[in-house]
């Protein structure tokens, strides 16, 4: 799944091309807040914004009828813009738990994924969850798996996201790092990076979905309506494919 940086807007991007510039209110625009920064989820790549999370947006938008407009927003400050009323729904891996069903308007799941523990290659110390009692681990401070570390009795640093949890983790700096399997397998995938491995599996199976707010029960209603279809036509089976090899999104 992120906070030293201000809650200020790193970029706006517009799915069609077109700045985000359009009231929150016109009803032909869904705005979206995404990291940008947490592949393969949500992402740039040549000056465009992708990934698995922006497809799925993008398809329940055309399902919907309206212009996916997405508002780049660091995680630690994502709920917040929400909250604001800077843009209509969450699509950023959002684990769903108890705490956040009860302050939000969440949809049905549409990725499924395990926990998993990364340290330093050469780590022998750490072989389960309950070896991080102790320990340092870097975490995005209000993400799912900072409360994981902190539940296994470990000091939680806060890092922006995996990367720089993974740079402190090479620099000798924390123990290790706990995120979404997903995200790790990508990170190594693309790097090539030798110097960690993940050392165990947490042991819980998360479930991710769109968050709203409390009171746009109506938008999750009809985004809900749109996944089922994107389900049914095989749309969130392939875009697992293409991400991740496999499907995710049971």
């Amino acid at each position: 799944m992120r906070k030293f940086i201000a809650a200020a807007v790193l970029a706006v991007v517009a799915a069609t091309g077109l700045s985000a510039c359009s009231s929150a209110s016109d009803p032909n625009v869904l705005k979206v807040g995404t990291e940008g920064t947490y592949a393969p989820f949500s992402y740039q790549e040549g000056g465009t914004l992708t990934g698995y999370d922006v497809e799925v947006a993008q398809a329940v938008g055309e399902k919907l009828g309206k212009r996916v407009e997405f508002v780049q927003t660091p995680w630690d400050s994502i709920f917040a813009g929400l909250e604001s009323k800077r843009f209509d729904l969450v699509a950023n891996q959002v684990t769903v738990n108890p705490e956040r069903t009860a302050k939000y308007a969440l949809s049905q799941p549409y990725t499924t994924s395990e926990g998993v523990i990364v340290t330093k290659a050469d780590n022998t110390t750490i072989t389960s969850l309950a070896s991080l009692a102790g320990k340092t681990t870097a975490q995005s401070a209000t993400s799912n798996w900072s409360k994981v570390a902190a539940g296994a009795g470990a000091k939680v640093e806060a890092v922006e996201g995996f990367v720089q949890a993974v740079q402190l983790l090479k620099a000798g700096r924390v123990d290790a790092t706990v995120n979404d399997t997903l995200a790790v397998g990508e990170y190594t995938k693309k790097t090539g990076d030798t110097g960690i491995k993940i050392a165990a599996q947490t042991g819980e199976t998360s479930k991710q979905a769109f968050a709203a707010r409390s009171g746009d029960t109506a938008l999750i209603t009809d985004v809900d309506k749109a996944l089922a279809e994107l389900q049914a036509d095989g749309t969130l089976a392939r875009l697992s494919e293409k991400y991740f090899g496999t499907d995710v999104s049971k």
